[in-house]
């Protein structure tokens, strides 16, 4: 999964640079430690949270090809990509900045959450055991997060790709990844995140969060064998 870390295998820290937040490079010594089947490995290119193809009406080509370039990158929008957007616009692109600059802290405090009441779940014998496996659960939240703020910059909550999210779903599936704990996470990183933004946007941010957050509530399980 091009946003997914369990999928990718990802290192946990963080790569900051003038440009904004950006994922950390493909860590391929990880797959020694997941290995990957035949049908993870097919199915990894085609699972994308986000796709702009309804964003037509709503935004310039060229602000368009600005998301898209920031997705294909792994990374938060920039400054300048922000400062693009016309100040009479739809979207939200101070509260998204505010999120961006925040990441680190709401993927913690997501973090604690979920680790709160899922007890074990990190321990030998848990769902996200061993320890390179829960670091990758939570590089997926700030991903999770990076999707968001893209809906709250462009001001639609119309930032999902179908397709991208059935093929998310199946390879959740194949990875066994644990669906409760993701969805937990992701309430608690809209809980997390609409406190650090201006209480009168709450309300109005809510919905960017729901749209992941109801999606992937649909996921089914690995079904039994």
């Amino acid at each position: 999964l091009s946003n997914c870390c369990l999928c990718k295998g990802e290192n946990s820290s963080l790569r900051i640079n003038d440009e904004g937040f950006r994922s950390p490079p493909y860590q391929p010594q990880f797959l020694m430690t997941f290995q990957l089947s035949e049908k993870a490995k097919q199915l990894i290119p085609k699972a994308r949270i986000v796709s702009f193809a309804r964003w037509q009406g709503l935004h310039s080509a060229e602000i368009i090809q600005r998301f898209q370039a920031a997705d294909d990158e792994r990374r938060y929008l920039s400054d300048a990509d922000l400062a693009s957007l016309r100040p009479d616009g739809p979207g939200y692109p101070q509260a998204a900045r505010i999120l961006r600059e925040n990441a680190p802290e709401i993927v913690a405090d997501a973090r604690g959450q979920v680790l709160a009441q899922y007890p074990g779940i990190c321990e030998s014998g848990g769902e996200l055991y061993p320890p390179a496996r829960a670091e990758a659960c939570w590089r997926d939240f700030w991903h999770f997060l990076r999707c968001i703020t893209y809906g709250i910059a462009g001001g639609t909550t119309e930032f999902t790709s179908t397709e991208g999210l059935e093929n998310m779903e199946l390879l959740y599936q194949e990875l066994r990844v644990p669906l409760g704990a993701m969805v937990l996470g992701l309430e608690y990183l809209k809980a997390a995140g609409l406190q650090r933004v201006e209480p009168q946007l709450r309300d109005r941010l809510a919905p960017y969060f729901d749209c992941l957050i109801d999606e992937m509530k649909r996921f089914q399980p690995q079904p039994s064998a």
